[in-house]
């Protein structure tokens, strides 16, 4: 290769490098400045292809889309003194390039380090001025709407950070609490139970008393029929009897006479001691039965 054609390549590579460094693209999810010797020349360049001294200025580009920072679970206590365990994120995004890269030198480790403990510090504020009722449900929205605003504020004029949200993703008891609060709950419960159960135990006795009242009153009166009918049965019979009776009265006496011999020598191992001329044997004494 000849002296010329070595110094051609030499100057298109060297063409090739400064135009490599005099350009740079900014993508729309992504925010950018350009420092010259270290210091902001350009703040806030917009999306697109751009110019820069090479070798003399640089471009630092970050994210611009909306992130996360999810924080480890925390303790606070609210307004009575009671801990709570509290889980949240904030959503946030880069708002002024510069004042961004001059606090956190462009890091997001470091950018969301620092927004971290200011969010800490704000819900342990916030927390703090509310009981545990307000914390958990009765103004839990409102919290959150407030811890968004001051740390939107904070951040924005130290970090350079717009803060969208910030949510708390679960509240709980310490692990601590959470046994001596299930072992209170329970003692409730069991306490219900108990009422419950001598509420049901009552109501029982009440049934069963008058279950047993309407017993006895249904078999009295089963017994007072059963007796009316007996003796209009007995009545009835009689009648017949008498009836039967009074058309032949020693066809009566005669039948009335062996059911009777029928029943006393019902066993052959029965004795009886009766004088022969009783009436009992009127029937077994031959012609004296028609006197």
């Amino acid at each position: 290769m000849s002296n010329k054609s070595l110094m051609g390549l030499i100057g298109l590579l060297a063409v090739v490098i400064v135009g490599w460094n005099s350009f740079f693209v900014v993508n729309q999810t992504e925010r950018a400045i350009v420092l010259q010797f270290g210091k902001v020349v350009q703040s806030d360049v917009a999306p697109g292809l751009h110019f820069k001294l090479p070798f003399v200025q640089e471009a630092q580009i970050f994210d611009g889309r909306l992130l996360t920072l999810d924080t480890a679970t925390q303790r606070y206590l609210t307004l009575e003194k009671k801990a709570l365990m509290v889980d949240s994120y904030a959503k946030w995004r880069v708002a002024d390039v510069q004042r961004f890269y001059t606090a956190t030198s462009g890091l997001r480790a470091i950018a969301e380090e620092r927004l971290s403990r200011q969010l800490e510090s704000g819900l342990r504020n916030e927390v703090a001025r509310r009981t545990l009722h307000e914390v958990v449900s009765g103004e839990r929205d409102q919290l959150m709407a407030d811890i968004t605003a001051t740390l939107d504020e904070n951040a924005r004029r130290e970090l350079g950070i717009e803060v969208v949200d910030v949510r708390v993703k679960a509240i709980d008891l310490p692990a601590e609490v959470n046994r001596s609060v299930f072992d209170r709950m329970s003692t409730e419960r069991e306490r219900e139970a108990r009422e419950h159960r001598a509420k049901g135990a009552e109501l029982a006795e009440g049934i069963r008393a008058d279950a047993d009242r309407q017993q006895r009153v249904i078999l009295a009166e089963a017994f007072r029929e059963s007796e009316k009918i007996r003796g209009d049965g007995d009545a009835k019979a009689a009648a017949i009897y008498a009836e039967a009776y009074n058309k032949d009265p020693e066809f009566f006496s005669f039948t009335r006479s062996l059911q009777a011999y029928r029943e006393s020598f019902a066993e052959r191992s029965d004795m009886l001691v009766l004088d022969p001329e009783s009436e009992f044997f009127r029937y077994m004494q031959g012609n004296q039965a028609n006197p």
